[in-house]
């Protein structure tokens, strides 16, 4: 079980931008949006 502590305590932590990135509410949905319009276009080029 140590060397699952060991692990996350050796993980790099996220730099000031993104952790700005991540607070942001246009920019998480402007992420949000281009990843539905993604799923539409997966799904309208589909063969169904």
């Amino acid at each position: 079980m140590d060397n699952a502590a060991s692990d996350i305590a050796n993980s790099p932590l996220p730099t000031q931008q993104t952790l700005r990135r991540r607070n942001n509410l246009v920019f998480q949905m402007w992420r949000f949006v281009a990843l539905n319009v993604r799923f539409v276009t997966m799904i309208f080029k589909g063969n169904h």
